[in-house]
């Protein structure tokens, strides 16, 4: 009895320490690197095709019709960085697809450990028009830990893919709008453990979780006709409260909770051709994820814009600061993105992972 009543407490211990996803801090399915520039604090801003992800109200904004065939978003964080070059960036663009490789991922943090690696990879082809967006979502993101070669190799992995439509409509001229997006998700996720003698050995039937849903977004936006345009936004995710099934693999994800987030935000104008964008946000303003502290649920960002053509950014999020900048035209963006999140289990700033972003979405 007391062997069975160990081996429980082991595996226990085990899942808990199996490396997570930031969802209740960066809730959104597939992530802008604009957005995480201001600190995740994007749903009065919002005025482009993430929108779908951030605050469906924000289509109300958008300017003529837009046809984007990428949206590419390539992302990675120091620890990658150690493993893979000693921190230099252009090294590490050679083994990036290990990123994605439980093998592979092995073998880069057996050479060097003590780091947790993340990458992320995702595209958002999409059409967009005032009102409206039909696009296919793609986001893949792999994290790993190594901490000695006497620990156990752990590894998260989420794939979420799936058709999306966003629609939005507007009140009082515009002062009101509000918006939801609809998406087919298909989520496929691992996590997993390996002892340093086992080799890395994955069976897709049995290791991976896979299910898919009909999530939807609802947001809502305020704007008064006043100087400065202050806005409240409010966005309700998962508003269904839908679960995942059509159960495959080894098992359904876990649920996605319902949680409300909402934004306070200024756009005032400096000059001639330079705005300013204020914003500050409230992520699960429910608590739903109660074992991530309300501080790290905090944020807030400020962007300048100049000619809506040439942006510099600053934000906080999840305890930690970020900033960017960024290029655009009707036709082609550009957006290069540091930001960090917290990676300890329920700490405030006690264990930084910061992060790289490169975006670059072409069209017509």
């Amino acid at each position: 009895m007391k062997k069975i009543f160990l081996f429980f407490i082991f595996l226990s211990q085990s899942a808990w320490a199996l490396v997570p996803f930031e969802d209740a801090v960066s809730p959104e399915l597939i992530t802008s690197a604009r957005a995480l520039a201001l600190g995740n604090a994007y749903m009065s801003k919002v005025d482009d095709a993430w929108s779908a992800f951030y605050n469906p109200a924000g289509l109300g904004t958008v300017r003529g019709l837009q046809i984007h065939l990428t949206n590419l978003h390539l992302e990675t964080n120091n620890g990658f960085l150690n493993v893979t070059s000693n921190g230099a960036f252009t090294d590490s663009l050679s083994k990036y697809t290990d990123a994605f490789k439980p093998d592979g991922l092995r073998s880069l943090h057996a050479a060097k450990p003590g780091n947790l690696s993340h990458a992320r990879f995702q595209t958002f082809p999409n059409i967009t028009f005032r009102g409206i967006t039909l696009g296919y979502m793609y986001s893949q993101q792999n994290r790993a830990r190594l901490q000695s070669l006497n620990d156990s190799f752990e590894i998260s992995e989420r794939v979420d893919s799936g058709p999306v439509m966003a629609l939005s409509a507007s009140l009082f001229g515009g002062i009101v709008k509000f918006g939801a997006t609809v998406i087919y998700l298909t989520r496929k996720e691992l996590q997993k453990d390996f002892l340093s003698t086992d080799p890395i050995t994955v069976d897709s039937s049995v290791d991976y979780k896979k299910g898919t849903m009909t999530h939807i977004t609802s947001g809502f936006r305020l704007t008064m006709p006043f100087a400065g345009l202050p806005t409240f936004s409010a966005v309700l995710r998962n508003s269904s409260a839908t679960e995942f099934d059509s159960e495959e693999l080894g098992g359904l994800p876990d649920e996605i909770p319902q949680t409300v987030d909402y934004a306070l935000s200024i756009t005032p104008n400096l000059g001639r051709t330079i705005r300013l964008h204020w914003e500050i946000a409230q992520k699960d303003v429910g608590d739903r994820y109660d074992t991530v502290p309300a501080q790290r649920k905090l944020m807030t960002g400020i962007e300048f814009d100049y000619m809506r053509k040439m942006f510099v950014r600053f934000g906080y999020g999840d305890g930690w600061g970020s900033s960017g900048i960024g290029v655009r035209n009707k036709d082609f963006s550009f957006d290069l993105t540091s930001y960090a999140i917290e990676a300890s289990a329920d700490g405030v700033r006690e264990d930084e992972d910061r992060r790289y972003i490169l975006s670059i979405s072409a069209g017509i």
